[in-house]
């Protein structure tokens, strides 16, 4: 373990680096204030602090230390005549004062006691880390090493204000890792709201995302702040940021950069504080070369971006997903306790889940309720479960969709198109907006497909 020893005395530096030796410690040495603050690190266990030293005395750098490394024990080291100086010390922090001179048993028990309740401090610390991130992460369910890399680099931003963008398919959990994320940060106390971008109009926007005045328009009966006022002190979530309109973008731009929101019919500003964190399942990066979406957008809110990996690129957590709806569901519902049999997780792990986590809870649930025994052997996939199957494209990606047609030749895209939309469409039981979010597309498209190929939705 490494003890710093700080006092300008060469002969004093030397009698301690000997004795903190013997005690089978590593000395690291420092001739005045300034050189002990340069030399203060995470590596350092225990500090040796003469108080009276040029440069900076031994109280500076014992507040030093208390503001950048609280929990590192501070021994004072004082002559007889500045023992009010080392109880002004203790009051400020100091773990306990030493006088010259120093007593090799009265050292060697200080610096135990000392380190033992550092070691003990740190331990506590960890478990408390633990004990807050399984509180954080209590809805997202995993054990891979992919989920395991989401979880750091989460962890990693917990207590930062930069912009995160969450990328990944529709049912992945996005707005889970969000709620983490805010849940996690110094904004805890403050609101999280949530805002389904797609779901905003051009003619809608301003009021949505700003406020109104009452009477400032026609149906403004009252005054009204927008999702980002309604987000102060705390965190907004701009859900599939990628579908929104490129004039609502640059509305939102301004905001962002100004950190000041006017409603609709108001002439001032209100400043306003909030981080944004922001999700989508489009690859925004070639939206914004295509001009798509803004650049200037884009590179605001990309500021630390977070992967979230399909289900099929996580099977490993396929087995405690299912059990786990399964167990949530059963004792929600009041029925009795169930489990999928070796045959069933491995029927699962064959589909290839389109829909990600939101599409195998609901296969868990209508199984839960299909199934009357205790050990389910079969999975309930849905109508479509034929269409839906992995099956392997020329160059070997499962795709969950056929390709080639009973006489081998290549099945035209408008019909693989029709097939993913019937599937979806019908796995929601009818539920247009559930189908558009298992695929990865707007309502309107979805709408608009619907009708394209006769369905009414």
């Amino acid at each position: 373990m490494n003890i710093l020893i700080a006092d300008d005395e060469p002969s004093i530096l030397k009698l301690h680096t000997h004795m903190v030796q013997e005690l089978g410690y590593s000395p690291v040495l420092a001739s005045d204030g300034e050189d002990a603050i340069k030399k203060l690190t995470p590596e350092i266990r225990a500090v040796l602090l003469d108080i009276k030293m040029p440069e900076k005395d031994g109280l500076e750098v014992l507040e030093y230390a208390r503001k950048n490394f609280s929990e590192l024990p501070v021994i004072m080291v004082t002559a007889l005549y500045d023992l009010d100086m080392a109880v002004k010390a203790i009051k400020m922090g100091a773990f306990d004062y030493l006088t010259k001179p120093l007593d090799f048993d009265r050292l060697s028990t200080v610096l135990r006691n000392a380190l033992d309740l550092s070691n003990l401090k740190e331990e506590v610390t960890e478990l408390q880390d633990k004990l807050r991130q399984s509180e954080l992460f209590s809805d997202i369910v995993g054990e891979s090493e992919k989920v395991n890399e989401v979880f750091e680099l989460v962890n990693r931003v917990l207590e930062t204000d930069i912009n995160v963008m969450i990328i990944g398919e529709s049912g992945t959990g996005k707005e889970l890792v969000a709620k983490a994320l805010h849940q996690g940060s110094k904004r805890r106390e403050g609101p999280f709201i949530a805002v389904n971008c797609s779901a905003i109009t051009s003619e809608l926007a301003e009021s949505l995302l700003f406020g109104h005045k009452k009477g400032s328009f026609t149906g403004a009966t009252e005054d009204r702040a927008g999702y980002f006022e309604q987000a102060d002190k705390g965190t907004i979530f701009l859900d599939e940021i990628g579908d929104m309109e490129l004039e609502i973008q640059a509305k939102v731009l301004r905001i962002l950069e100004e950190k000041k929101v006017r409603r609709v019919g108001e002439k001032e500003e209100r400043p306003i504080n909030f981080r944004v964190i922001s999700a989508t399942n489009h690859d925004l990066s070639k939206a914004a070369t295509e001009n798509k979406f803004r650049k200037d957008l884009y590179f605001r809110l990309e500021e630390y971006p977070i992967y979230l990996p399909p289900l099929r690129e996580r099977k490993e957590d396929l087995p405690l997903l299912a059990q786990y709806f399964l167990k949530e569901f059963c004792e929600s519902n009041n029925i009795s306790p169930k489990r999928f049999s070796k045959n069933a997780i491995q029927s699962m792990a064959q589909y290839s889940w389109p829909g990600n986590i939101r599409e195998l809870k609901n296969v868990v649930r209508r199984t839960a309720v299909r199934v009357n025994t205790d050990l389910i052997d079969e999975v309930e996939f849905g109508k479509f479960e034929e269409k839906s199957r992995v099956e392997e494209d020329e160059s070997g990606t499962a795709t969950g969709v056929k390709t080639r047609s009973t006489n081998g030749e290549f099945t035209p895209l408008d019909e693989i198109e029709k097939q993913a939309i019937e599937k979806a469409y019908l796995h929601s039981d009818r539920n247009a907006a559930e189908a558009a979010k298992l695929l990865g597309i707007s309502r309107a498209t979805m709408y608009r497909k619907l009708k394209q190929f006769g369905y009414e939705s």
